[in-house]
């Protein structure tokens, strides 16, 4: 054997040896395993929260888009009623207008009525006040019309 094929022997040998000896160090081998899986399980632990932080903040967009789609319907919902009560009133307004234009007319027709019935002094009096304002007027025809019911009481009274 030559000096470099021994040596050459000799190198095989230690890398041999070397490779036995990792091989046998189970320990080793075991800790350098575990060192790599404790680094994967933090790799995804950083990765599982960082999807769960994603997560969270498309629910919490989501749920305030809704908020604020349910916001603007109730608005809307409100503009709406607030719309249907103003019509409501329009026309109870209007009803209640014609409403005392029509008991006016009748107040003034029972006013006529009632004057026929009244003495010639009460009459005259009365024709004063149609000059006058409005509620002189109607002021008029409730004296007509009390006096024509006092009229037609003491006419039923005669009669009995």
């Amino acid at each position: 054997m030559t000096k470099r094929t021994a040596h050459g022997t000799g190198a095989r040998l230690a890398d041999s040896a070397g490779a036995l000896a990792a091989k046998a160090d189970l320990r080793g081998r075991t800790q350098a395993r575990a060192a790599d899986l404790k680094d994967k399980a933090g790799a995804l632990t950083v990765q599982l929260r960082a999807g769960a932080t994603r997560a969270g903040h498309h629910a919490q967009d989501r749920a305030a888009k809704g908020g604020h789609g349910t916001q603007e319907q109730l608005t809307k919902a409100r503009h709406v009623l607030l719309e249907r009560a103003l019509r409501a009133g329009h026309v109870v307004q209007e009803q209640a207008e014609r409403a005392g234009h029509v008991a006016s007319e009748k107040a003034v027709e029972a006013g006529r009525a009632a004057e026929e019935h009244l003495p010639r002094s009460a009459r005259g009096a009365l024709r004063s006040t149609r000059s006058s304002s409005r509620p002189m007027l109607i002021a008029g025809a409730a004296l007509a019309v009390a006096g024509a019911v006092v009229a037609g009481v003491m006419s039923r009274a005669r009669r009995r």
